[in-house]
Parts: C-alpha cells; structure tokens; sequence
C-alpha cells in the first residue's frame, strides 16, 4: 500500500520469477498523486519536525474520523513508533523522488489494483494510473475517503483480495437474526483528552471499558467491539438493552464520565463476531443526536417495550442521515 505499493511494483518487474502476483492498495507510480505542490510538501515535513507524533495528521490519512479523539491518540502512537521525526522526514524525502511509471509496462505477473474513488490522502488518478499502465492489470475502485484501509473498505478490500488470490469470494456464513442494538459513547471526549493528557485519558479509557463491560455482563448483552472512546454491544430483547444503557449511564455519572446511548430493534447480519445491516446504522445515529446522559431509542424499541414499565419522554421527529424517512425518537426516563 501507499509508497510501499511503488517498491513492490518495482520488483515484480525485476523478479517475476519470485513473484506469484502483485496487490496493490492507495498506491501510485508518480508520487505527485500524493503530494503534488512544493508548498504541500514543506508543510507536511513542517508537521514531521514539529508536530510528529501527535496524530493531529490524522484527518489526512481519515477525514471521516477526525473528531475521533481515540484514534487520534493510537494514529500519534503510531508514529511515534514508526519512526523518529529525522527518520521519517529522510523517508518523505525519498519517497518524494518515487516515479516507476516508465516500467509499468515490464509487470508481467498478475495484478490487482485497489483504490478508495474519493481518497483524499493519495488521489484515485494514482490507482489508475497503475492499472492502465500494467499489463492486464484490474482495477477496483471502492467508494470512501479514509486512506486507512480498515476504516472504510476493509471488507470489501479482504474480499477482493480473497477472490484473486484464491479464486474464492468468502467463505464467511452470514446469518440474520432480529436483534436490539446499542451504541454508546463519551460526550466530549477530544475535551477529556485535552484536559487529562494522553495518560490521563487512557487511565479514563480503562475504567470507562471496565464499567462497561460488567454491565453488559449484568444484562446478557454481548459486547460486540470497542469504538475508541464508546461501544457496539447487542441484546437479545430491548427492554433489557434499555434497563442496561441505563445503568451505564448511572454507573458512569458517578465516575464523571458523561455518555450518550442510542438503541434500535432491528433485523441485523451475523458475520464472523460482528454485526452489520441498517439496523446498526440507524441505532449509530440515533446515539449520536444525542447529548449528555441521554439514552435514546427509535419509535420501533419504544413500541416493542410495551407494557414493560419503562417511562419515556418525546424527543421529536429526526431525518437520520443515510437512512430513509425521518424517525420519531424517544428519550428513556430513568
């Protein structure tokens, strides 16, 4: 991937003999669909010398993710562990010297090509370039932002993958079940971050997980993965979901640690250990109109919960983006 995909390129051509095929992702023959201007070059090592190891590059690499404070976080430890300041400027450097578009015609071994259409960090026109210049070359364009590749495409990446290497799509078994799920997340977490410091703040991390995944115990609900500073979890009824989101948000506010929680009931997809389908999507929006110490539930939870006791307030009619029709949101009253 990246300027790793040019070196590659490079000795599939020099070395058929030792190479079986040649997968290529957010990469480029020329490094001018990287960095294409002089000016954006200095900053970039004007960042490096000053800034290296903050992760504040991150919206470069995930516009998508540039409010998540978690990830900020990993992505500076990231670099730090990449590379010092110097090194990584010296690689910069020789990368930006990077131009193999002259022995694109020399690749003889099979080629695969993998591009986000919209990556802002490394230009599709990269990928493309690559595909039409390698003989035979197929080109997968996929739709996201995010040069990371487990952030917006990584599935699809894999399952590309997959098939050209093996022949095979996926032998994932994917099930779908009607299943209650939970989004939770801290409410001002880059705040947190800034105030604690990255010690601080992890330390916060900790016990905020902790706390969490006893309730999850409490209450059955399955813990299906962390989000950074927040967690997908699912239950196999939404009252119980509710009555857990609940005692989160308690057990949190005695630790100053203010949450927001979204629940939806809704048809999902079982693949591997996660979760997927637009039931997941619309419980992710809901959780996120919320604000501090909110639990928030769609129409669909509150009428499934009937009779159960469990009070509500209306918290009005919302369009939810990426989803159809607007939905009626309701807030539970502990």
């Amino acid at each position: 991937m990246s300027e790793g995909g040019s070196l590659a390129a490079l000795f599939a051509a020099s070395h058929p003999e030792r190479t079986q095929s040649l997968v290529l992702y957010g990469a480029f023959a020329r490094f001018l669909h990287w960095i294409a201007t002089d000016e954006e070059f200095e900053a970039l090592i004007s960042y490096i010398d000053e800034h290296w190891g903050s992760g504040a590059s991150l919206p470069n690499f995930a516009p998508s993710k540039a409010d998540d404070a978690a990830l900020q976080q990993w992505w500076g430890k990231f670099e730090r562990l990449g590379a010092s300041p110097s090194a990584a400027m010296a690689l910069m450097r020789m990368n930006r010297e990077i131009d193999i578009s002259g022995i694109l015609h020399s690749i003889q071994v099979p080629t695969l090509v993998l591009h986000l259409t919209d990556d802002t960090l490394i230009s599709v026109e990269g990928g493309r370039e690559l595909a039409a210049g390698i003989p035979h070359a197929r080109l997968v364009e996929f739709p996201g932002t995010d040069h990371i590749p487990f952030l917006d495409a990584g599935d699809w990446i894999l399952a590309e993958m997959r098939e050209f290497l093996t022949g095979s799509r996926s032998s994932t078994v994917i099930d779908r079940v009607l299943s209650t799920v939970v989004f939770t997340d801290i409410v001002g977490s880059t705040a947190r971050v800034d105030s604690r410091g990255d010690l601080g703040w992890s330390d916060l991390l900790k016990t905020h997980d902790k706390t969490v995944r006893q309730e999850l115990s409490n209450f059955r609900g399955k813990e299906v993965k962390t989000l950074g500073d927040g967690f997908l979890a699912t239950f196999d009824g939404p009252a119980r979901a509710i009555h857990c989101a609940s005692a989160i948000r308690a057990s949190l506010q005695r630790l100053d640690v203010p949450v927001r929680i979204g629940v939806h009931t809704g048809e999902v997809e079982l693949i591997d250990d996660d979760v997927r389908g637009i039931a997941v999507h619309i419980a992710s929006r809901v959780a996120h109109l919320g604000r501090a110490d909110d639990v928030l539930v769609s129409r669909t939870v509150k009428d499934l919960v009937a009779g159960s006791g469990i009070k509500f307030e209306n918290f009005g009619t919302h369009t939810l983006k990426g989803i159809p029709e607007k939905w009626q949101i309701f807030r539970a009253i502990s």
